[in-house]
């Protein structure tokens, strides 16, 4: 018995099968035999492109609201390293002026 490998599709053909669905100008089992494809599969395609379509918008809120936080988190962090290199030279100069005594 031979095994089938399984077939795998990238993004762009994905969502030219699920925009061709939504069409509606074939069937399902039209679009499936002219795409190799089981109908269940672009069912599912179509669904998850549909959940997924308010993705599209909110791209650049999500994003601008992570590269603030980032951006605040290596201000914090900046601010860390500063002190500690202070801290640092500060003891650093003590230990010196022990030494000498």
């Amino acid at each position: 018995m031979k095994t089938r490998n399984r077939r795998s599709y990238d993004a762009t053909f994905k969502t030219k099968v699920a925009l061709e669905a939504l069409k509606e100008t074939k069937t399902l089992a039209e679009l499936a035999s002219s795409y190799d494809l089981h109908p269940n599969q672009i069912r599912t395609w179509k669904k998850e492109f549909l959940a997924n379509a308010t993705k599209a918008f909110e791209g650049d809120k999500t994003t601008k609201l992570q590269i603030e936080k980032l951006e605040k988190e290596r201000d914090d962090l900046y601010k860390k390293v500063g002190q500690r290199t202070m801290e640092v030279d500060f003891l650093k100069k003590n230990l010196k002026k022990l030494n000498l005594l």
